[in-house]
């Protein structure tokens, strides 16, 4: 209370919230250095902001959050539905170190039925494309594949590129296993393989009794034409589909619900919010969220935060499911002016929309249930650390690693490990130039001294330890990195020893001791984790960049891509990565690219 006294006396909010006006808005909490700590929406701005420095209620962490406040902004909007846009676009851009931050902003995966005249089956994240047919989205990759390879043992459609399927001359080994019909060198019909699509179609969305009075009429007309082989199938199908249904364990008795089921679930001071999708009355899957900074709002909030953040400017089935009551009637205002349909947020009323929310809760409860065991585990990690290095109050490490192939393309890594978690979001990769290819030393300098100099500004957070992936040299440069900078943060040298076994690893400290500890030390448990993970992080950047140099190269040795075209195929795609990703058909839309060189540009990528 003294600190958030003291502060309220240097910084005086009054001037501010007098001049505010009671109109909806956008208010930003700063502090001192200009970070900012608090983004938040108000339907009156006056009477919002006021009560932070009003409210004798506040949890401790908001009190801390007030006393770090040296600089308040605002933005007035024509609605509160305008403000809450805003809200959200700012939370995601700045990050604010108070606000509840979910970071799966990634795109969601979907099923694709291509618009061709013998449709493909694939899989796809990205914007969709009007000439196709899209089902989903679907929680995770691993959902949306494992659909479709039933998919296809079911109906055997086919999966392969355009470019591959317009040059078979003969069936592929797809065929061979009984997973495609192989309509390539047709051995189907496209009557028949249109049935197949349309019964696929009716599958994703989940008319499941359509498709099996459908197969079942059709086995029987075959079997009464004594077309038995036909019939065969059919009845393959038929049981197949069967085994299908009975893996589907959550299914709407109408069969064409879409809807999310979002469940919020706090134990132990950890939130977990866990997102189950169901789409055409199948249930797809779901995936479990563990929202930053969360802990201190109420699940209402933590609820609306990730209604805001996950569905605005994405798409939104129309029905979303809570097991929390509704807070901001804005939000399902919002999503139906988006989405262009109805978007209604309930709480569970009907007995199926019960069981749903009821497995929701479960599977949330379990993911933190795990989550504990797992940071308990690692809490016993870093305890054994910090025994053994006699660092008590040892909490962020940051690793650092250099991956190169032959001198090629070297790249430096910086991966931190924080609150018992690797923080993904807090890593570094350093592109090395200016030095001797596979100088391994000169690189690391250069990696430390580009991470450290900005801390020297006053740039990022300070770590406990720093640990080096290497020996005594790389040890050495690290320090006088430190003596350059004057920094005093502890080193150590994480050596992978003569044998370069896992296990066999010594510790290298500055005054020159090695260590070993035992194979089974929690402590060395997790610096083989950190390690691993600086290690793997190194190399997967390095490959990146190692493969862009060479698609750089591979697009200008193709004849007829010159600087142009090159520069409108990047443009199309946003990168050499999905250049490479692209099919022949989608590399044909870009401009000043024929179906033909298309197919060569594809060939010669893969």
């Amino acid at each position: 209370m003294k600190r958030l006294l003291l502060t309220l006396d240097t910084f005086d909010p009054q001037p501010i919230l007098a001049s505010l006006p009671l109109l909806p808005g956008v208010y930003r909490y700063f502090d001192e250095k200009g970070e900012v700590l608090y983004v938040g929406k108000a339907k009156q701005l006056k009477k919002r902001v006021s009560s932070y420095f009003q409210k004798s209620t506040l949890s401790p962490r908001i009190r801390l959050m007030v006393s770090h406040i040296a600089r308040i902004e605002t933005t007035v909007t024509r609605s509160e539905a305008e403000a809450l846009l805003l809200e959200n676009n700012l939370i995601k851009s700045l990050k604010p170190r108070y606000n509840i931050l979910f970071r799966d902003d990634k795109t969601y995966p979907y099923l694709v039925l291509t618009g061709h005249e013998f449709p493909r089956l694939t899989y796809f994240r990205g914007t969709p494309n009007k000439q196709h047919q899209y089902f989903g989205p679907y929680p995770n990759s691993s959902a949306a594949k494992d659909s479709s390879q039933l998919l296809q043992k079911i109906f055997r459609i086919r999966t392969c590129e355009d470019s591959v399927f317009n040059h078979r001359t003969r069936p592929c080994l797809q065929h061979q296993i009984r997973r495609c019909t192989a309509p390539c060198v047709g051995l189907i019909s496209a009557e028949d393989y249109r049935t197949d699509i349309y019964n696929v179609a009716l599958l994703l969305r989940g008319q499941h009794q359509a498709v099996e009075q459908h197969l079942r009429g059709a086995m029987d007309a075959a079997a009464e034409a004594m077309n038995y082989e036909q019939a065969a199938v059919l009845r393959d199908q038929l049981r197949d589909l069967h085994i299908v249904q009975q893996q589907q364990f959550v299914e709407s008795a109408g069969g064409t619900t879409d809807a999310d089921i979002i469940a919020v679930v706090q134990l132990a001071g950890v939130v977990c919010v866990n997102l189950a999708m169901v789409r055409g009355g199948r249930h797809l899957g779901d995936k479990s969220l563990f929202p930053d900074h969360a802990q201190d709002f109420s699940v209402e909030d933590v609820a609306d935060a990730f209604i805001a953040q996950h569905y605005l400017q994405r798409s939104v089935p129309p029905l979303l499911i809570l097991n929390t009551a509704q807070t901001d009637e804005t939000l399902a205002q919002l999503l139906t002016e988006q989405s262009g349909h109805p978007v209604r947020v309930v709480q569970a009323t009907t007995q199926e929309r019960k069981q749903w929310l009821t497995m929701a809760v479960k599977n949330a409860e379990l993911a933190l249930q795990q989550r504990a065991m797992q940071q308990g585990g690692q809490q016993l990690r870093l305890d054994k650390l910090r025994e053994h290095l006699s660092m008590p109050e040892l909490q962020r490490i940051e690793c650092f690693d250099i991956s190169h192939t032959m001198g090629e393309a070297t790249q430096a890594s910086c991966v931190v490990y924080e609150e018992l978690a690797m923080r993904n979001g807090q890593y570094r990769r350093y592109h090395i130039t200016g030095i001797t290819g596979g100088d391994d030393y000169a690189a690391m300098r250069q990696a430390l001294t580009r991470r450290y100099q900005k801390l020297v500004a006053g740039e990022g957070a300070r770590p406990d330890l720093i640990l080096i992936d290497g020996g005594l040299g790389q040890l050495h440069i690290a320090m006088e990195v430190m003596q350059t900078l004057g920094l005093d943060i502890a080193l150590i040298g994480v050596a992978k020893g003569v044998e370069r076994k896992a296990g066999m690893e010594q510790l290298i400290f500055p005054d020159g001791r090695a260590i070993r500890l035992p194979e089974d030390d929690p402590a060395l448990h997790l610096i083989q984790q950190i390690r691993d993970e600086a290690h793997r992080f190194a190399i997967s950047g390095h490959r990146a960049q190692r493969g862009k140099a060479r698609t750089v190269s591979s697009l200008a040795e193709i004849a007829g891509v010159g600087d142009a075209r090159r520069r409108n195929l990047l443009t199309h795609f946003g990168g050499l990565r999905e250049v490479q990703q692209a099919s022949v058909d989608q590399l044909a839309q870009v401009e000043g690219i024929s179906k033909t060189l298309a197919e060569k540009i594809y060939q010669q990528l893969h």
